[in-house]
């Protein structure tokens, strides 16, 4: 059975940001267009005060939850001590952003193998990873926060299959704090049958939702790609996954009609967690 609450549909705020409109122009459409919570791509070391607190006050006036916040951190697999410091203290403020926004838990995307992993030892950068997000899971566990890793459809990724996650997440060895985040399309990209979800059972923290070819990363409304969603969908359920569906859109090609490329990816994606039970039944939804 699903949880007895059913899952949040969210939005990434990146789809509005990335189309040139402004932070609360972003959230209002969120609110409006029917999601229940939003995930932020703010960078704490770029946001001024002011920024910080819009967001904080926009949310709350909306009555939108903060459910997740990005963060994309390369260089934590850095050769450089000086540059993977750097990182592991941004992935710390990111933290305590996180945490200062109610966020349940902080998005990480991990860094690639370098030089075709063929001057450091694979080895080598994947222990660096490791010990990097150990330390994170603390720091994060400190603050009421989870971890969910991105498994990234690229080759050179260091997470980028089921294998590969759940040999990360077996080696950081913080099972309450760091799990796994779900990409819909990332795992169709990189070949995982949705049967093979049924691996995760327990692990996945968060789920992103989009549409792809099949062949290249693209971040689309569900319906304009091929991926299996609904097959996927049903695979995380049956795992018992009961939290946020958040559904992402990347560098929309007509960013004059956001609005209609974030409300057509909304009615889609609701028709189909609806079809799956994901969710509890709601009112009409409201004029647009």
């Amino acid at each position: 059975m699903w949880g007895k609450s059913g899952v949040r549909l969210g939005l990434i705020n990146s789809a509005f940001a990335q189309a040139g409109k402004g932070t609360r122009f972003g959230l209002e459409q969120t609110k409006r267009l029917g999601f229940d919570s939003v995930d932020l791509l703010a960078d704490p070391l770029d946001m001024s005060p002011d920024e910080v607190r819009l967001i904080a006050d926009s949310c709350q006036e909306l009555e939108l939850p903060i459910v997740s916040l990005c963060c994309v951190a390369l260089g934590l697999v850095d050769f450089s001590p000086a540059v993977r410091r750097f990182h592991i203290d941004r992935c710390r403020a990111h933290l305590d952003l996180a945490a200062g926004y109610g966020c349940r838990n902080l998005l990480l995307v991990l860094g690639e193998y370098v030089w075709q992993r063929e001057v450091i030892p694979p080895e080598e950068q994947w222990r660096l990873g490791v010990e990097a997000v150990r330390e994170l899971a603390d720091h994060a566990a400190a603050r009421g926060v989870r971890i969910a890793i991105e498994l990234e459809p690229f080759r050179l990724s260091l997470v980028n299959s089921i294998d590969t996650m759940l040999a990360f997440l077996d080696d950081v060895g913080r099972p309450a704090t760091v799990l796994a985040n779900c990409d819909i399309s990332h795992l169709h990209l990189v070949g995982t049958p949705p049967d093979d979800v049924a691996r995760l059972a327990g692990r996945i923290e968060h789920v992103h939702l989009s549409d792809c070819d099949g062949k290249v990363h693209g971040d689309l409304p569900p319906g304009r790609g091929v991926t299996p969603i609904a097959d996927y969908m049903a695979a995380i359920r049956d795992t018992g996954y009961d939290g946020t569906v958040s559904v992402e859109l990347e560098f929309s090609p007509e960013p004059e009609r956001i609005v209609e490329w974030v409300a057509e990816a909304h009615d889609a994606t609701a028709a189909i967690l609806d079809r799956l039970g994901c969710r509890p039944r709601r009112g009409a939804a409201g004029s647009r």
